[in-house]
């Protein structure tokens, strides 16, 4: 099969297309002829992970596509079902924290950059009908991240003052086409003014320069909730913007894994500081659920033929993104 994979080299010098035999079908999988597959940051770090002296490793979290072959015992699925992956391997319940044995696919298994995938049967969902096959398949991960910080971890309800730090990604901005069909008043930040515009395109209430001074272009407004996916560059801001009893959820450091922060104001201001990660099997049945009722569609950045893949590392490495990047895979 054709597939991208990572072999030899630490980083994006690893990254290869071509060709790789498929994985054999066990017992109780599904063997997924791709479609569509979407890039993350975590296939970034993935390139940096994976030790070049082991075999060769395709990369890829997201995808959708058809069922093309069901292995024993496998019943709930069929042969020509539509189906995303969900990412979450050994994840089924939701629970306070991951259970052990809990991985993601794309490391340390076989990812979505190639032409099929052996998962789970359990792992391919029915495909959302209201997404075309390049939104389908960008949505598992970013989606499932952002529903359970928004609404498993941070609680949403409706009226709700939200800030999300570093608008952009695909997670940030399924965190804000969330908020808004739950009801919050959405505030988001980011150094591009052009970002900045686009969000309030998409219905935030509220662009912040990401170099300004929040509190004063806010007028002292605190927040109920801070999503928090960027790191140490805005962690103190989006904390100083909290209220007191208010809660920050952070489930990403792209610039930086390391801060330091003021306990004493933490404490007295009875502050909860929460940390977030992927989702279970279920909350991914209820995050189809409620894009299905509030009719969310991912925003999509850029959508490449797969054996351009080096562009689109480029530009996601280089945060030139608003929203999702797919694959087509032929």
């Amino acid at each position: 099969m054709k597939a991208v994979y990572h072999e030899g080299k630490a980083g994006m010098e690893g990254l290869t297309y071509g060709e790789l035999d498929a994985p054999p079908l066990k017992a109780g999988e599904v063997r997924v002829k791709l479609k569509t597959a979407g890039l993350n940051h975590r296939d970034l770090f993935v390139l940096h992970r994976h030790s070049p002296s082991d075999p060769p490793l395709v990369v890829g979290s997201d995808g959708a596509g058809v069922i093309e072959e069901v292995g024993e015992g496998v019943t709930d699925v069929q042969t020509g079902d539509e189906v995303i992956i969900n990412p979450g391997l050994g994840w089924k319940d939701n629970s306070a924290a991951p259970p052990e044995g809990f991985e993601i696919v794309g490391l340390p298994f076989h990812g979505t950059f190639a032409e099929s995938i052996v998962v789970p049967a359990e792992n391919a969902v029915k495909k959302p009908a209201h997404l075309s096959w390049e939104e389908a398949g960008v949505l598992a991960l970013a989606g499932l991240t952002a529903y359970r910080a928004l609404f498993t971890r941070g609680q949403l309800k409706e009226g709700m003052n939200v800030l999300i730090p570093g608008i952009g990604s695909g997670v940030a901005t399924f965190l804000l086409q969330f908020a808004k069909a739950a009801g919050a008043t959405v505030y988001v930040t980011s150094r591009s003014e052009e970002k900045r515009q686009k969000a309030l395109e998409l219905g935030a209430d509220h662009a912040l320069d990401s170099g300004s001074d929040w509190d004063g272009e806010l007028d002292g407004l605190k927040m109920d909730l801070v999503i928090e996916c960027v790191g140490a560059a805005t962690f103190n801001k989006s904390l100083k913007q909290l209220k007191k009893g208010g809660t920050i959820v952070t489930f990403g450091a792209s610039a930086g894994d390391e801060v330091t922060i003021n306990l004493r104001e933490l404490f007295y201001g009875q502050q909860n500081l929460l940390g977030s990660t992927m989702g279970s099997a279920e909350e991914l049945d209820q995050m189809i659920a409620f894009i299905e009722e509030h009719g969310i569609k991912p925003v999509m950045d850029q959508v490449y033929p797969l054996n351009d893949f080096k562009a689109a590392f480029e530009r996601i490495d280089k945060a030139e993104q608003l929203g999702k990047i797919a694959f087509t895979i032929e």
